[in-house]
């Protein structure tokens, strides 16, 4: 199976320049951050779509022959991704379907709709098979959320940045779900900085890709196991190809429990003045938890939440109960 290379990383970042925000690295709490080295945000979160599914998208669109473009493009997406196909298709001035799970968070739902596009809800069992009947009937092509090389190509630019920015950085902890960003990062973090770390955090509720990593091969999870996390964005299970790329270059995958996230949302918000949604925030979590040695990169993969939710989060107690159950 061909793995995105470095030069592909490279050639995406060109492509989406015009897209896509050259997000900054911000340093949380002291310097020493209690003598590990220091800890530094990356916060995707500032994307145009409130999220780093812009890098993946506008670049998989851009790839397109002008001819195939303007037939339109169809996706599935737990939220994020619709947001950034929907994004991408307005710029590119082509139609866009997107199908998302009918539990996906109301205001991902809403900002899809309003850049133009399509929004078709179903149950999450059905997305793929949805978007595949439309792109059979509307002569579209399907922009898929991670399972594509333009897609890891496109988000592994965040670990281009990454490294530009923090050259003697010893340990990158990435969100992880159906493993598109983990795959764009750590390919790229590889292939500048071999000695750093690159570790996947993904939650306890959802945690099929921790499970595939210790077995070695794809251990699948069913959609009611993986939708019961708050973290709606890390619900997918990765593909053959972006496990290839995992097992390649990722030191390690981590858990983190649902109140471990909530935590995180709560501390962002507080300390870092982010808007963070939990799956954006579990890379955090495992950091407060783990405390890596030397300099480390957080990546906050989105900040797409239900207002009522985050201001729930942010009042929570660590130790509380699930937000969604009362």
């Amino acid at each position: 199976m061909a793995l995105v290379t470095i030069s592909d990383i490279r050639s995406a970042a060109g492509l989406i320049a015009p897209a896509a925000v050259r997000t900054p690295l911000l340093r949380f709490g002291d310097e020493g951050w209690d003598g590990t080295g220091g800890l530094w945000l990356k916060p995707e979160s500032l994307q145009p779509v409130g999220a780093f599914k812009v890098r993946g998208a506008y670049h998989a669109l851009a790839r397109l022959p002008e001819d195939v473009r303007a037939r339109g493009v169809v996706a599935y997406s737990s939220g994020n991704h619709a947001q950034a196909v929907a994004y991408a298709a307005k710029r590119f001035g082509v139609p866009a379907t997107i199908v998302v799970p009918d539990t996906a968070p109301r205001v991902k739902v809403e900002a899809t709709r309003a850049l133009g596009a399509e929004v078709v809800l179903v149950p999450m069992a059905l997305r793929e098979s949805r978007a595949a009947e439309l792109v059979a009937s509307l002569g579209a092509t399907l922009i898929p959320p991670f399972d594509h090389p333009d897609v890891i190509a496109g988000q592994g630019t965040v670990g281009l940045e990454v490294v530009a920015d923090l050259p003697d950085v010893a340990t990158v902890l990435v969100p992880v779900s159906g493993g598109g960003l983990l795959s764009g990062v750590a390919t790229a973090v590889k292939a500048l900085s071999p000695g750093t770390r690159v570790v996947g955090v993904e939650p306890e509720l959802a945690g099929d890709a921790a499970a595939s990593f210790r077995a070695g091969s794809l251990v699948r999870w069913s959609p009611a196991d993986r939708a019961r996390t708050i973290a709606d964005g890390l619900r997918a299970e990765p593909s053959e190809l972006t496990f290839a790329h995992i097992r390649a270059h990722v030191d390690d995958l981590l858990t983190v429990s649902e109140d471990e996230i909530a935590a995180a949302v709560g501390r962002l918000a507080r300390e870092a003045r982010l808007v963070v949604e939990p799956s954006g925030a579990v890379a955090f979590a495992a950091a407060l938890r783990e405390r890596p040695a030397g300099p480390t990169a957080v990546v906050l993969s989105g900040g797409n939440v239900d207002p009522e939710v985050f201001a729930e989060l942010v009042r929570r107690e660590p130790s509380g109960t699930d937000p969604r159950r009362g």
